[in-house]
């Protein structure tokens, strides 16, 4: 059976929008499924000048500019 190239053009292009759409919609559920998790178990995301632990500095420290 011979198609035509433009058919399979069309129909190859129309399977990567399908693939790259379920993995966006894989992606979209893990991060709300790790978010959810994150909620549940109470954890706040680490805070830039906040200490991290016990092995943080007391003060938070200042980026310095690259040379």
């Amino acid at each position: 059976m011979l198609l035509h190239p433009d058919l399979m053009l069309t129909l190859a292009n129309e399977r990567h929008r399908e693939l790259v759409a379920e993995a966006e919609r894989e992606h979209l559920l893990s991060n709300a499924r790790a978010a959810r998790r994150g909620r549940r178990a109470g954890k706040v995301a680490a805070v830039r000048g906040r200490p991290a632990g016990s092995l943080a500095p007391c003060e938070p420290s200042a980026a310095v500019p690259a040379r």
